[in-house]
């Protein structure tokens, strides 16, 4: 399986990170295929903390061009995958 890795340029540009964190994400299949068509906004995302899991919020992720009625919601709220040790 290779790995895809998604950044926000504008981010770079506007902020100063002082950690940086790789981590995963939980996806929907057609989630997946339209990520490796390219198909992702990271414009005015966001992470949130509840219930001491952290989600990304407003990642815009196009609906599957092929898919059916099982397409997902381009906007809907993504967990992100990291240790305990990693979101204290």
């Amino acid at each position: 399986m290779t790995a895809l890795e998604i950044n926000n340029r504008k981010a770079y540009h506007d902020y100063f990170f002082e950690d940086k964190f790789v981590a995963g994400m939980v996806l929907q299949g057609t989630e997946i295929k339209s990520l490796r068509a390219g198909k992702a906004s990271f414009n005015d995302s966001y992470c949130l903390f509840h219930k001491g899991e952290i989600f990304v919020k407003n990642l815009h992720i196009s609906e599957y061009a092929f898919g059916t009625y099982t397409n997902h919601e381009p906007m809907q709220e993504r967990k992100l995958l990291l240790n305990k040790r990693e979101l204290r």
